[in-house]
């Protein structure tokens, strides 16, 4: 069955790709031996969609290609070809302008068209004798300098596993349709989105951002004191470069989020692990920290504790920004899911209340939105924000801003805050079905405080229980979780796994459960 091309000259109008090939290379060839009175059978099914003049323009480069058409051959008139193939002149024109831009063809002043002496898409030429092409090694002929960064994180698992992962939304919830819609509107209203822009990000996202740090968490900012990253572990990595030199002392909680750990290794800081109990981290147990050394810095989780969830209570929070103030150190405060919270008033950032400037303020919208958008943002003082721009131009240039506009505007539309609401609602319900299961047929294995936000739960195992052991069996049966020991600064064996309940249905979460339950050793089984 021929392929054919639509016209674009009105309805039920079709021509012929092999039409097309004909035309061309019988004129391109007359002159040697006469036009072709064979068909050339080109398949184009694969792209039905595309508009006529571009399908012409594959057809023609197609022969090209397969050296149907030589270089310097003519090709018939713009004119001709149009009457022959039965399409409108500006048709064919639309199909020159491509494959000259290309590099297929070139008009020559008075003469016609040709196909190009110099093609495009040539086999690169070898710029030392002979044709042998050097196979791959696995050395290398320089060395690495030592890195202290631990291995990149990230697993595949087999399809049909249920990912109990803490930290992780359910994308399949993405108002996906509303942020393709914003993409081509965005797009259609300014092409120069997809040009060089600021490297602080968006202007509208900026603003929509500042008015919601505003609204929900208590900031005192505008669009110019935020700045849009990558996603918040960019926005790390940079506060990093920018605030830390080669052994500055950091102090971290000891039990937390290892890629900010790396981040803060990179630049050679001096990690300092601070014990974290029911009320977040111990800012005595900092303050003795700093009567000991230097301290520059602390990063910290204090919403909902990496990964414990518990907030750190109101009286430390003043404590700590007292001390920092007194101390003159840095809070690096990581704000990751200040959207869901399940049970009364959420409790503000510590920016909110952040008087003497000792605050960095790092947010994100992959748990409330989706982590492959890589939006996050950082609010600072105006110094901090101009060393973050600085040495992310010369790392990144600058972010997405088709993406930040479309962003904009689902905020500026209030679709972000509906989505917000409906994940908050969903996640919660997630909560309670996993509590309930847990409880019912693993109480006797498992304790655990309901956490009132987040989107994952922490739970100790009973003293008999191997995690590490458990973990293992649940992956063999299609369930996988987290231990302790990758969150703990010493990466030992602890008795906690983190069970993540967002990115799962209800029914998801009872088979997940069951299998947990199935997996563990038999003297633990439901009784």
């Amino acid at each position: 069955m021929t392929n054919r091309l639509d016209q674009s000259t009105g309805p039920g109008k079709r021509v012929s790709i092999a039409q097309v090939a004909r035309l061309v290379c019988g004129a391109a060839s007359a002159s040697r031996a006469g036009a072709f009175d064979w068909v050339l059978d080109i398949d184009s099914s694969g792209e039905p969609d595309q508009p006529a003049f571009l399908r012409i323009a594959r057809a023609i480069s197609g022969e090209i290609r397969r050296g149907r058409l030589k270089p310097h051959a003519r090709l018939p008139g713009s004119r001709s070809l149009a009457e022959s193939l039965r399409v409108h002149r500006n048709t064919v024109l639309a199909a020159f302008r491509e494959l000259t831009a290309e590099g297929w063809i070139e008009p020559r002043q008075g003469q016609g068209t040709f196909v190009s002496a110099q093609l495009p898409e040539l086999k690169a030429r070898s710029f030392h004798k002979g044709t042998r092409v050097a196979k791959p090694r696995s050395g290398m002929a320089y060395e690495l300098p030592a890195s202290p960064l631990g291995p990149v994180g990230g697993r595949d698992f087999p399809r049909g596993t249920l990912r109990m992962l803490g930290g992780v939304p359910d994308l399949r919830l993405v108002p996906a349709a509303a942020l393709t819609r914003a993409v081509r509107r965005a797009l259609r209203r300014d092409p120069e989105l997809l040009g060089y822009a600021h490297p602080a990000g968006h202007p509208p996202l900026r603003a929509a951002l500042a008015g919601m740090l505003r609204a929900t968490r208590g900031l005192d900012v505008e669009a110019e004191g935020v700045f849009v990253t990558r996603g918040s572990q960019m926005g790390l990595a940079l506060t990093a470069e920018a605030l830390l030199r080669a052994g500055d002392v950091v102090a971290v909680e000891t039990v937390g989020y290892r890629p900010a750990w790396q981040a803060l290794l990179r630049v050679g800081a001096q990690i300092e692990p601070i014990a974290v109990d029911a009320h977040g981290l111990s800012v005595p147990q900092l303050a003795a920290l700093c009567r000991q050394k230097q301290v520059r810095a602390v990063y910290l989780t204090p919403h909902h504790q990496y990964p414990t969830t518990v907030p750190l209570a109101p009286g430390r929070r003043l404590e700590l920004l007292e001390l920092a103030r007194r101390e003159r150190f840095v809070i690096i405060e990581d704000d990751y899911d200040h959207e869901f919270h399940y049970e009364g008033r959420p409790l503000l950032p510590l920016a909110s209340a952040d008087e003497a400037g000792s605050v960095v303020y790092i947010g994100t919208l992959s748990k409330v939105f989706a982590p492959g958008v890589r939006i996050g943002y950082v609010v600072a003082p105006e110094l901090v924000l101009q060393e973050l721009l600085r040495r992310r131009y010369y790392l990144d240039r600058q972010g997405d801003h088709l993406t930040e506009a479309a962003l904009a505007e689902l905020i500026e539309d209030g679709e972000l805050q509906r989505h917000t609401r409906r994940m908050r609602r969903t996640y919660q319900a997630r909560r309670d079905h996993c509590v309930e299961l847990l409880q019912k047929h693993l109480g006797h294995a498992l304790t655990f405080e309901i956490p009132n936000g987040g989107m994952a739960l922490w739970a100790r195992a009973a003293p008999d229980i191997d995690t590490e052991a458990w973990a293992k069996n649940a992956e063999a049966r299609g369930v996988v979780f987290q231990t302790e020991q990758p969150f703990r600064w010493d990466q030992q064996q602890g008795p906690h796994l983190r069970l993540g309940y967002a990115a799962l249905t209800e029914p998801e979460l009872t088979r997940g459960i069951r299998r947990l339950q199935e997996s563990l050793p038999s003297s633990r089984r439901a009784r």
